[in-house]
């Protein structure tokens, strides 16, 4: 068995509950698509031109206009040479198109404002990394939960996480979906360990299309005791990761995690005898360290 990992963060544990099978591949035996998803590609750039349109307006205190020409550049570089699927709105012409539709929709001078972090940072992109009362079943070490935010606002007379999501469709349900999302649950209890009292989220999903954009602003809220149940069960899970680590037993979740958003991408492996060369194939060993943001080819 390969190495148990040392980070946990909300996208590992949600792999584990939609298929114990899923989190084996992805963060045991760290296999990788070898073609990169344009959903994340450009969600990254998308992200990387907010926090440097942020910087530029709250922390550099440049005009909006400036900002935002900033944000632009940063989230085309970051884009870079990506070749875009044909069959995928999110080219690198559209993503900027998005980013001018998004400062339309939230402009940068009546938006709410970053909160004063300790140390007179601002609270854009808010990252952290605390210790965990688990000790890695190899080198005796604590686990570490971590995580990074793409703001903390003054909103409505509280302070809230904000987080954007780029997407193609917004329909009634997207809003409600957020509401017991385990990722901003996690990040409430992280702000309550550096002592910043959170309210809940706000979470702005952007649609990306070929002809048009769209966008919807949901609140969600995170009362004490939701995040005391969260950190109670999140310490479960891992626990219950370390024992199938131990013994070898992954289960398969051969139900709807196998077909949601478009299948999943190992749904070839399981469905052969032997995986190997399904994965050999459209796969390769990387790891991805969710503190430095780096990944290496192993």
């Amino acid at each position: 068995m390969n190495p148990f990992p040392r980070i946990f963060d909300s996208s590992m544990l949600a792999s584990y509950k939609s298929c114990p099978t899923l989190f084996k591949y992805q963060y045991i035996d760290n296999w990788k698509a070898k073609e990169p998803s344009v959903h994340l590609h450009a969600g990254a750039s998308f992200a990387k031109g907010l926090e440097v349109a942020r910087d530029a307006y709250y922390v550099q205190g440049i005009d909006a206009e400036t900002a935002i020409g900033r944000g632009l550049d940063a989230l085309m570089a970051a884009y870079g040479d990506f070749e875009c699927p044909s069959d995928s709105a999110k080219s690198c012409e559209r993503m900027c198109g998005a980013f001018e539709f998004y400062f339309s929709c939230y402009p940068l001078n009546q938006d709410s404002p970053p909160i004063e972090l300790p140390g007179g940072r601002k609270g854009i992109e808010f990252s952290f990394a605390e210790p965990l009362p688990i000790n890695h079943p190899e080198t005796g070490d604590p686990l570490v939960y971590c995580g990074r935010m793409d703001a903390l606002l003054n909103y409505a007379g509280g302070v809230f996480i904000c987080d954007e999501k780029t997407t193609t469709q917004l329909g009634a349900s997207w809003s409600r979906q957020w509401d017991l999302r385990a990722q901003f649950t996690g990040y409430a209890w992280a702000c309550q360990k550096a002592g910043i009292h959170v309210d809940g989220a706000i979470v702005r999903g952007v649609s990306i299309l070929k002809t048009k954009y769209d966008t919807l602003e949901a609140i969600s809220y995170r009362p004490g005791w939701q995040v005391d149940r969260w950190y109670e069960e999140m310490l479960d899970w891992i626990e219950e990761i370390i024992t199938a680590w131990q013994t070898g037993k992954f289960r398969h979740n051969l139900d709807h995690a196998c077909g949601d958003y478009g299948g999943c991408s190992f749904r070839w492996a399981c469905e052969s005898q032997d995986e190997a060369p399904w994965l050999d194939t459209f796969f390769e060993r990387r790891y991805w360290d969710p503190i430095l943001r780096t990944e290496e080819k192993l």
